[in-house]
């Protein structure tokens, strides 16, 4: 193998290396203080909840109307979004009292 070829694969294996420690270093810095999660994290994992739910009941109902989900099958479905909504709307009601 020529030494210029070597060089090469060395030098393109410390850019891999170096390239991967700066792709993982976020991992292994600790958080601050502001995305420690808190009562704001919560408040919006909830909302995001309650928008993802509704926008779900809406989307099962428009394939019902096509024609593509029984009625049977949409029943238990917006069931269970509409239970994701109400637990989502009950924690933010709990979260807005405090």
């Amino acid at each position: 193998m020529a030494p210029v070829t070597l060089a090469i694969y060395v030098l393109g294996a410390v850019l891999v290396l170096l390239v991967s420690f700066f792709v993982a270093s976020p991992l292994f810095r600790p958080q601050e203080p502001g995305q420690a999660g808190g009562e704001a994290g919560a408040r919006e994992r909830w909302e995001r909840q309650k928008r993802q739910a509704l926008a779900a009941i809406k989307e099962i109902e428009l394939d019902h109307e096509m024609g593509k989900v029984s009625h049977e099958d949409m029943a238990t479905m917006r069931g269970r979004f509409e239970a994701q909504a109400l637990e989502a709307m009950a924690a933010l009601e709990r979260e807005g009292s405090r």
